[in-house]
């Protein structure tokens, strides 16, 4: 036995160590970390095209900021001469080629030089431009509710998913019984009911139960002394129908795809083979069911991220709540082209990165998706 553990003990001696170049060669020769790589190297390529649709759709109704601006002032009275115009447009850099404006915006917001204006005066590498409606940086008027923008979306894409997949679960596995008529009936009336009628109603029903319409995210007393981690309870008091009213569509969809899933993974021939051989229901259900069935649903994250990001910019603009979905709505009809196409640049970006979640996380939850090809 002694000799035996001796020769254990030389044997491991005896195995090479790997060096740092070694270790970090076989970290990247995984399938998911290459997987992950080659899918970040696309980013670059899939926002550039992006961005090109973008700023080229954007620029596809007739005029431009100034037309717009001139319109503007000719409602008021005001007369407008053409060397004036001409001069607003020399200003704004739109009199060049629509080409020019867009490798020249692209190419500040990839990069700008330390001996710029711009850097002197923000300190920054990447100009995102001007905005005309709202005479500010671009980057400044997108900071001032982003971070809003992605806790709102956070804590309504949560309360989706809490909500709709029990709900969805429990109604494929009591077919037919009460509770999945009412959830089936629930899902109708929230697909069909467009978000805003539903939003006029909810604040309705808050004023005359509370006598306050809980209109925006944030009180005017709150605005006007600070938000600050003391009044965080008034911000989710206000988030409550918010919630209900984005939240519900989505949730909807949700259970109503993730159910009719369900009844056909429950059905299947695997699970009656599980069944057979005395595997309890709860694992079918939740370990092989339900793991196939949400494939649909994790396959769109990215989509539910970008429209989440927006917020349903009719309701948020009815509900006045401080996200990015109406400063685009304002953007486009004031034709402020580096604004909107700042803020679908974000949202674009969202998108990737929601896609390679859901790829990743259906690789996890699917054993029979591969990063790579081949049979292993």
């Amino acid at each position: 036995m002694e000799a035996n553990a001796y020769k254990s003990e030389n044997m491991h001696e005896n195995i090479p160590k790997k060096t740092l170049l070694e270790a970090v060669k076989d970290f990247f020769k995984k399938d998911l970390v290459q997987y992950i790589v080659k899918r970040l190297l696309m980013f670059i390529p899939t926002l550039l095209l992006i961005s090109v649709l973008v700023f080229f759709v954007i620029q596809l109704p007739p005029g431009d900021y100034v037309s717009a601006h001139i319109a503007a002032l000719a409602s008021e009275g005001e007369i407008v001469d053409a060397d004036y115009a001409a001069s607003l447009r020399a200003d704004y850099g739109l009199d060049l080629p629509i080409h020019e404006q867009y490798f020249k915006w692209i190419k500040d917001i990839i990069w700008t030089p330390t001996d710029s204006t711009y850097y002197r005066l923000y300190g920054s590498h990447h100009n995102w431009k001007y905005s005309f409606a709202y005479g500010r940086d671009v980057w400044d008027v997108v900071d001032d509710r982003l971070g809003l923008t992605i806790a709102v979306t956070a804590i309504i894409m949560l309360f989706q998913y809490v909500v709709s997949l029990p709900i969805a679960v429990y109604a494929s596995t009591h077919q037919y019984s009460v509770g999945d008529y009412i959830s089936s009936v629930i899902g109708f009336l929230g697909a069909a009911i467009p978000n805003f009628i539903l939003a006029i109603v909810l604040m309705y029903l808050s004023y005359k139960w509370t006598g306050n319409a809980n209109v925006g995210l944030f009180s005017q007393e709150m605005l006007q002394n600070g938000i600050h981690l003391y009044n965080f309870g008034e911000f989710l008091k206000r988030m409550i129908i918010p919630i209900i009213v984005i939240g519900t569509s989505g949730t909807c969809g949700i259970i109503r795809s993730v159910r009719a899933q369900m009844l056909d993974e429950v059905g299947r021939q695997y699970t009656l083979t599980a069944r057979a051989k005395g595997v309890p229901e709860r694992t079918i259900v939740m370990k092989y069911c339900f793991r196939a069935a949400i494939n649909p649903t994790v396959s769109g994250l990215g989509g539910v991220l970008s429209s989440l990001f927006s917020g349903s910019t009719v309701t948020a603009m009815v509900l006045n709540m401080q996200i990015q979905g109406p400063v685009l709505f304002k953007a486009l009809q004031a034709q402020d082209m580096y604004l909107a196409g700042a803020i679908v640049m974000v949202q674009a970006v969202l998108v990737v990165i929601g896609i390679l979640f859901s790829d990743i996380a259906l690789a996890f939850l699917d054993p029979r998706i591969r990063y790579s090809g081949g049979g292993r």
